[in-house]
This record gives C-alpha cells, sequence and structure tokens, in this order.
C-alpha cells in the first residue's frame, strides 16, 4: 500500500486557521487495499490514529459500514471509488441542526462536487474525530462549520489537485489543459469520472523536494463559490421524509429484549433493597438486575417490560435533595444573593464612580427555572455485550465519552466498546449526557443478551439532567445622554462544568487513570468553582455586547443536588433575559426608543449594532406593533461568535400572551446555507418560546413534578409567530448557528409586554398578572 506525499501548510495559511486550533495540518491519503478507490483522510488534532474497520455491525437501522476495505480513519474521511461514488464521514453528529449538509458542502466546494452526491456516514467513538474547538469528540457548542471551515475546504481542494494530477498522468496530458465539473476531470471535450484515476492518485508519490507540489493548493475566491452560500435542500431531508434515516430508536438486532429502568424518584438516591420476583414472574420477563443508576426489567417486548415494572417496589436511600421544594430553593437563591458572598467574575473600570456619574440608577432582580431538554425522540440505546466486547448502536453528541464511560462500566478495554451512532431525534445538550447509553450497556452485560433500552417521556423528565435555575440581580446606571456608566451584576444558582465533569470526565480521560482518581478530579473542581473561582458558563453574558466602561460581575454558587447539564445556548439562555430587560429598563428611564438606547451604547460593537439596525428597520418595515392592541420589544445579545437581534409583537388577552411575529436579524459570519440559518434561527426562537411561556421544572420534595407534555407544554402551531429572518451579509469566518437564536426571544417578549401594558415581567415563564 502506498501513501503518497503531503501537503505542508503555509505560515499564511496556519495564521488563517488559528481559530481552528489545528496542530496537524498534513493533507494524508490512505488507500483502500483491494477496492481499487481512494482513501482520503485528514488529520486535525494531534490524537489522530488508526482504527481498524468495525465490520459487520449485525443491526440493521443504524449500520455504519463504509464503501471500502480497511482504511486510515482520521477526523473526516472521504472515499473515492472506481465507479464514481464519494463516500464522506462526517466529523459531526446529526440531531437536526444541518451540520452534515454544512460540512458536506465545504468539502464538495473545492473538491468541485454536487454535495448531494455524498454519501455521508457518521463515525462513531473514534479519537480521530475530535472536535479540534473543544479537544474530545463532541458534536456541540455550535462549533461545527466554525471548527471545519478552512480544514474540509482544504482538505476538497487538495484531493482535488492530486485527482488533477492523477488524470495528467493517465492521459498524458498537461495538468494546465485539464479542469473539473461535478465530479469529473475536463479534457478538452472529454468528459472523464474522478473514480477513473483514484487508483493512480493513491498510488502517487510527489517529489520530497518538489516545494511547488507539496504547497497546498490555493483555496476559491468567494466570487468562485458554486455551493456555499447558496440555497439548496438538506442532504437528509429525502430519507428523513421517506423513513430511510435510521435513527437509535430504530435499531433492530438479532434476538433483541427490550429493557426499562426504574431509578430512585429523587436525584442522587441509591437502590436499598429489591425483590425481583413479581417482575419475574409477568410474560415475556428474561432478566431483572440491579445497575448502577437502579433496577432494569428486560422483556421479549418493551409493554411487557413496563408492565413487570411496575410490580417492583424498589427501596431506596434518598439524599439532601429529597427536602427541597420550588419555593424553598427560591427562597434560598434570594438568602444568597441578599448576603452578597460571591466569588468575583469580572471588574472593569470604577464601578463606584460610574454610578456617581448616572443620572438614574435601576436595581432589578431576574428568575429564570430550571428547564428539561424535552427532544422528540426520547433517550434510547441498543448494547450487546459478549467475550469481553460491547458494541452500542444510539444517538450521541459524545461518542467518545460514551465509548469510555461503557468501558469502565464493564471493566474492558476502551477499544473493545465500538460505538455506532446514528441520527438523533433532537440534542440541545441532552445528548451530551451519556447515561442511557450507559445503562443499556450495563443491562446487556448483567442479562446476556441483546438488549434496547427506551427511556418513557416521564423517564427522561423525571430523571434527566437540568438547565440550571438562576436568580440574577443587576444594578447599572445611565447618564443624561444615554451612556451607561455602571453595570453590577450578580447570580445565583448552580454550576454546569462540575456537572459535566463528573459525568464525562471518566469517559475521555486517559483510560490509565483509575476511576477513583478521576472522581477526585471531578470532586476537586465542584469545589473549585463553588468557593475560589467562577464557571463561565454560569455568567457568560451577563455583562457583554455593550460599553460598559464600568462593571463588575460576581457569582454564588448554590448547588442544591439536582443534576445540571448543558441545555441549548447554555448561559446566554438565562443572562440574556437578564440583560436586555435591564437594558429596556434603562432605556425607557433615559427617555430613548429602545432601539436607539442600544446603539447608543454598542459603539464598540459594530457587528451588534449591525444586527440592531437590521431589526429595527425591517420592525418598521413590517408596521410591528401599529395594529391596535399590539406592542413591540427588542433585544439583542452575541454567543458561539454570532450576534443577534429579535423584535417581538405581541398581544394580551385574558392573561395569554400571544406573540405574532418576529423578526431576527443574524450576522454569523459567511452563510454556508442560508436556508439552514433561517431554519435554525426559527427553531430557536420556536424552542426558546417553549421555554419563555411555558417551560418550567418544579420540585416537591426533591422530586421533578412535570412528567409529560401535558405539565411541560411544547409550543403549538397555533401559538407559532410569523418569524422573518434577514441574514446580514459578512466576509468573516462563519460562528455558530444553532445556539445563538435563542437568547434574544425572551427578553424581547417581555420587554413587548411591557410596551403594551405597563408592566414589566422579570421572571420566566413570563406571566400576565
Amino acid at each position: 500500500m502506498t501513501t503518497a506525499a503531503t501537503s505542508a501548510t503555509t505560515a499564511a495559511e496556519a495564521s488563517a486557521m488559528k481559530g481552528s486550533s489545528l496542530s496537524r495540518r498534513k493533507f494524508l491519503k490512505h488507500a483502500a487495499a483491494g477496492s481499487g478507490g481512494l482513501l482520503l483522510g485528514f488529520t486535525f488534532h494531534p490524537f489522530a490514529m488508526a482504527f481498524p474497520p468495525s465490520g459487520d455491525s449485525g443491526a440493521t437501522g443504524a449500520d455504519n459500514k463504509g464503501g471500502g476495505a480497511a482504511a486510515w480513519r482520521v477526523d473526516a474521511l472521504l472515499e473515492i471509488t472506481p465507479d464514481n461514488r464519494f463516500i464522506f464521514t462526517s466529523p459531526r453528529d446529526e440531531m437536526g441542526q444541518g451540520a452534515t449538509t454544512g460540512l458536506a458542502t465545504l468539502i464538495a466546494e473545492e473538491l468541485d462536487l454536487d454535495p448531494a452526491r455524498l454519501d455521508i456516514r457518521f463515525p462513531g467513538a473514534d479519537k480521530a474525530f475530535v472536535n479540534p474547538l473543544i479537544g474530545f469528540q463532541i458534536t456541540g457548542g455550535s462549533t461545527s462549520i466554525n471548527a471545519h471551515y478552512l480544514p474540509l475546504r482544504q482538505a476538497g481542494a487538495s484531493t482535488r489537485r492530486l485527482l488533477l494530477q492523477a488524470a495528467a498522468r493517465d492521459l498524458n496530458v498537461a495538468i494546465e489543459n485539464l479542469a473539473t465539473d461535478n465530479g469529473h476531470i475536463l479534457a478538452g471535450s472529454a468528459r472523464h469520472p474522478y473514480g477513473r484515476f483514484a487508483a493512480t492518485a493513491r498510488r502517487l508519490e510527489l517529489p520530497a523536494d518538489d516545494a511547488a507540489a507539496l504547497k497546498p493548493p490555493a483555496l476559491k475566491e468567494p466570487s468562485e463559490f458554486k455551493h456555499i452560500g447558496r440555497h439548496f435542500p438538506r442532504l437528509d431531508a429525502l430519507a428523513k421524509s421517506d423513513g430511510s434515516a435510521a435513527f437509535g430508536i430504530d435499531v433492530e438486532l438479532p434476538g433483541m429484549h427490550r429493557a426499562v429502568v426504574l431509578r430512585p424518584p429523587v436525584a442522587g438516591g441509591e437502590l436499598k433493597a429489591c425483590d425481583p420476583a413479581p417482575a419475574l414472574a409477568m410474560p415475556g420477563v428474561s432478566a431483572v438486575a440491579e445497575i448502577s443508576t437502579g433496577v432494569a426489567v428486560v422483556a421479549e417486548q418493551f409493554w411487557q417490560a413496563k408492565q413487570a415494572a411496575q410490580r417492583l417496589a424498589p427501596e431506596w436511600d434518598l439524599p439532601e435533595l429529597a427536602a427541597v421544594d420550588s419555593a424553598g430553593l427560591r427562597a434560598d437563591y434570594a438568602a444568597a444573593l441578599a448576603e452578597g458572598k460571591g466569588v468575583d467574575a469580572a471588574e472593569q473600570g470604577d464601578l463606584p464612580a460610574g454610578f456617581a456619574a448616572a443620572a438614574t440608577v435601576l436595581e432589578s432582580e431576574y428568575w429564570t427555572p430550571f428547564l428539561a431538554h424535552a427532544p422528540l425522540e426520547p433517550m434510547n440505546a441498543a448494547a450487546r455485550v459478549a467475550n469481553g466486547e460491547a458494541d452500542i448502536w444510539t444517538g450521541t453528541q459524545t461518542p467518545q465519552a460514551v465509548q469510555g464511560l461503557a468501558a469502565r462500566a464493564l471493566g474492558i478495554k476502551r477499544e473493545k466498546v465500538r460505538v455506532h451512532s446514528a441520527y438523533m431525534g433532537g440534542g440541545f445538550g441532552r445528548r451530551g449526557t451519556a447515561d442511557y447509553a450507559v445503562e443499556a450497556a450495563e443491562i446487556a452485560a448483567a442479562s446476556g443478551r441483546a438488549v434496547q433500552l427506551l427511556w418513557t417521556r416521564e423517564d427522561d423528565m423525571r430523571h434527566g439532567a437540568y438547565r440550571p435555575a438562576s436568580l440574577m440581580r443587576i444594578r447599572a446606571g445611565v447618564a443624561a445622554d444615554g451612556a451607561i456608566t455602571a453595570w453590577q451584576a450578580a447570580r445565583v444558582g448552580g454550576n454546569i462544568t462540575p456537572g459535566i465533569m463528573k459525568t464525562t470526565l471518566p469517559g475521555i480521560a486517559p483510560e490509565f487513570l483509575p476511576g477513583g482518581l478521576v472522581r477526585l478530579a471531578a470532586k476537586a473542581a465542584d469545589a473549585a468553582f463553588a468557593r475560589w473561582t467562577v464557571d463561565g458558563t454560569s455568567v457568560e453574558g451577563l455583562a457583554d455586547d455593550y460599553d460598559f466602561p464600568n462593571r463588575a460581575v460576581s457569582h454564588i454558587t448554590l448547588e442544591h443536588g439536582l443534576p445540571l447539564t448543558f441545555w441549548r445556548s447554555v448561559g446566554h439562555s438565562y443572562t440574556a433575559f437578564a440583560k436586555e430587560c435591564m437594558m429596556d429598563e434603562l432605556a425607557r428611564a433615559a427617555g430613548m426608543d429602545p432601539a436607539a438606547f442600544r446603539l447608543r451604547n454598542a459603539r464598540g460593537n459594530p457587528r451588534l449594532a449591525g444586527v440592531i439596525r437590521l431589526a429595527a428597520e425591517r420592525m418598521n418595515g413590517l408596521g410591528l406593533g401599529a395594529a391596535p392592541g399590539r406592542g413591540v420589544g427588542m433585544a439583542a445579545h452575541s454567543s458561539f461568535g454570532s450576534y443577534v437581534a429579535q423584535a417581538a409583537e405581541v398581544s394580551v388577552k385574558d392573561g395569554r400572551i400571544r406573540v405574532h411575529r418576529v423578526a431576527c436579524a443574524v450576522d454569523c459570519g459567511i452563510a454556508v446555507n442560508p436556508d439552514i440559518i433561517r431554519a435554525q434561527m426559527e427553531g430557536a426562537i420556536m424552542f426558546g418560546l417553549t421555554a419563555a411561556l411555558h417551560g418550567e421544572i418544579e420540585l416537591e420534595g426533591g422530586k421533578v413534578r412535570q412528567g409529560n407534555f401535558h405539565d411541560y407544554p411544547l409550543l403549538r402551531m397555533s401559538e407559532a409567530p410569523a418569524v422573518e429572518v434577514i441574514i446580514a451579509e459578512s466576509t468573516e469566518p462563519p460562528s455558530g448557528v444553532g445556539e445563538p437564536g435563542l437568547p434574544p426571544i425572551a427578553p424581547a417578549v417581555a420587554n413587548a409586554v411591557h410596551s403594551l401594558t405597563g408592566q414589566r415581567l422579570r421572571a420566566l415563564p413570563l406571566r400576565v398578572g
């Protein structure tokens, strides 16, 4: 097997790619033995490594077999077959956000190929697919396009050049007389498929001293783009329409049984005792097993397992959380905020002088509750454990963590656990926590069967991990000319990062580290964030975006034991509510139009000012608020490298808030696929409106009260507003779109209610008194 010489990256290109944190940028190609095709990889991370082919997964519905024989898998993988098929293993997984379409577009653009011709696969767990912006294999943080924008384009361009060189040799034509078009080499009037030259390309070796040959090819100028920035259908649209797209819940294995788990009614509880006999006597039941999180019941069918589980009467040891209810928790937050013993997170300027210079000083408190993720596909995983090896089929944002956590739980080597990734029916951060997949592996090992674990909606609502609740206080001063002179913010609530370290760190930590040491590290981080430092996700966005010459942010950590994790837009989901409501309060106090007030205080942030202008212009152009009985509110916020401003038009009738229209302006850098950007902004607005109008997780005796969509409702179609998305033209690198559309919507609606009724709403969900 012959490996071609690789392309080095110039210093200029290395500088341009700095934002991707790439440490190895050689373009690698590796032949698929016996296939006659070309298997190409490109590595972005120092831990990229080779993995053998997984072979037949034995599953229908979520099979990720490649198109060739053994291959070196790296961050992204492209295989070109002799019959001109193109198989692309996406470095990031798909949970409805359009990542696979966007990533395919990047490599196809420079390869000179219609993205629709790519057969897209998921890699499963593989260190070679580490997210270069995060440091381990994860799809999240709105990083998919940002992390891979330049590397995938460079890979496509390098592949195209390699094919041109192979064609020049095979056709005996000067390379400057060749061109490419949609997967074909053009030589005069002749049109040759790329696949014809794959065998030559995989044997091609460039002279080691040929500097011109080793120099990476130039990337296209934006004016040359055929696909980037153009509208075309999502590549997974047809599969999701005709049912051929395989989600985790679709997996079928030979002889597979179904499982359900009984978990403690209060998070953190432990099993004391459970008599399995009543469940074992039920029809179809094959096993009852104690696992790390509770008691599992395995049966031939799901309903049999569920009915049998209801016959059990487990005894639990419950934690201190069992004494907590929502009213008491919020009172604890208020007492901690009043005491004011927080840790400084940020400080700038002279705060006392800023308040002294203010013509008006305001102080307000804002409350946001715990929230569940509620993705429409419930948590699920299938697993098979035999002969010291394990296979897990699931939709997950963190395949590498699933692999590592399952290996630790089963007491086997990490390389003995194979993760087969599937489409996800929504993630929003929930599928970044691997509890459901680890449970499936434990059940398979205990029962000796291939099993599929399915969480019910009630399971996920009451036993998942949640967006933290927050109580925030902002004290701010504004001068007579509308300039903000002082901004002092404080937040009370739990931290996300320690919880993530507890649930995920054991899965991604080096395998040689004992579990006890990893748990000790997570506990130390918990103590550090509580006493000495501040978790950035707890206060992100609370004092950003505007020209705050004198500002201070502090944080008070208060934990009650409810598991916390990332939720769409993370800390921005609640800090934007406090910040943008206070901006509206200050604008009213200064006697200024809310948009003009924001522009007055965003002179140092031109991209935010740009979307504020766009939203304000569109707001006026649409005539929002002009109809009798309607009001308009505005909010703007930056997150994940993108800038979003929204104007919402609302009415209030019989105490019910109705959002009629939303104008949304977004600057997310270069728009790789404008239609996906619009879809993500629309989806984030609907997701955010669900939380703003309905979302609330409440505790009663430490138990989560909500259980299904009857008491944790989603936004209905009849409630959905018309949304217009305006995408700002930009030459900046692409940034996030999956999450930035959410933070502004709740404050925009709250501000609109105030403009209409005069009532200031400072707590979510929004309720008119």
